[in-house]
């Protein structure tokens, strides 16, 4: 199982996402609107990316400047029902947000509504100003993850769990009705931390590199090899999914976070070739510009990817 509902482009040796900006700033500095995201979710689908993606952050605090963003899961509702190929992804939500059976029973949903292209992106989260601000426990993070991602890929997998740990409990809780898919969406963990990435192993179907440079990404994919052997699990099924920012012109993003990938269209174009030959079949794309006009400029890199050889 990939991390794409649907193939790449046919000579694409990479499926690439977007990823949509729905936080404040990111967008000529002003806060994203919905229909503006929508038009860049059907922009991007109507010129051949494969898929987009929603990071979930609510709160930070960026000096004595606070941050919002919009709720990634009511916007990805919005967009299973208004978009018709690209594969949808939460990139990433935290399971220490939600009741992890919810999440199933969310993910479920949005993948029936998108007629089987939703990906369900987890992880543990990092920003304590946001477990702060909302009450959210920030101890034993990956602990409780653990006990998450196993009632989440048990209630995904099989339609049924009952467990009690030390954080959830779940009493012979069946998920129904069940959607398109039999075994539910693809469950795709984002992280870099050894005894996450040893989770990836065992529960995820893709892993994603969660925007680290490319200087260290043999080192986590070595990781997580060691880690499926331990599992008892061939390394070649889990998908291999890295987050990159990109900008032609070599821009920063609204945040400070400087392009990991620049120059011309075919250096870019090159730099994509570079991680399939590296064994990853899906690139997100983190874009500055992320507007219509900064999708435009980036057509010449898509063009390339699909018809060189």
């Amino acid at each position: 199982m990939t991390a794409s509902a649907t193939p790449c482009t046919s000579r694409r040796p990479v499926r690439l996402t977007l990823y949509l900006p729905i936080a404040e700033g990111i967008v000529d500095g002003s806060i994203p609107r919905w229909e503006e995201v929508l038009a860049l979710a059907r922009h991007a689908e109507s010129v051949g990316f494969d898929g987009v993606a929603l990071g979930e952050h609510f709160f930070a605090r960026f000096g004595e400047h606070p941050v919002g963003a919009w709720d990634c899961w009511s916007w990805l509702a919005g967009l299973a029902a208004t978009t018709e190929r690209v594969t949808l992804t939460a990139l990433v939500t935290c399971t220490n947000y939600r009741n992890p059976a919810l999440i199933a029973k969310m993910a479920e949903t949005v993948d029936a509504m998108s007629g089987g292209r939703f990906v369900l992106g987890v992880g543990a989260g990092w920003l304590q100003d946001e477990f702060d601000a909302f009450g959210f426990p920030f101890d034993h993070r990956v602990d409780r993850f653990a006990e998450a991602i196993h009632i989440i890929h048990g209630l995904l997998r099989t339609g049924r769990v009952d467990f009690t740990g030390q954080y959830y409990q779940v009493c012979e809780l069946e998920l129904r009705p069940r959607g398109p898919r039999p075994s539910g969406p693809p469950i795709l963990v984002g992280t870099t931390g050894p005894r996450m990435l040893r989770l990836a192993a065992r529960y995820a179907d893709v892993w994603d590199t969660n925007f680290r440079p490319a200087d260290e990404l043999p080192a986590l994919q070595a990781t997580l090899d060691a880690a499926c052997a331990e599992e008892d699990r061939a390394p070649a099924t889990i998908a291999r999914s890295a987050s990159v920012t990109l900008s032609l012109a070599g821009e920063s993003n609204s945040f400070g976070m400087p392009a990991q990938l620049s120059g011309t269209p075919d250096e870019v174009a090159a730099s994509l070739r570079a991680y399939a030959t590296a064994g990853f079949s899906d690139v997100v794309v983190s874009l500055t510009p992320c507007t219509p006009e900064g999708i435009d400029e980036f057509l010449p890199v898509l063009d390339l990817l699909d018809h060189e050889p």
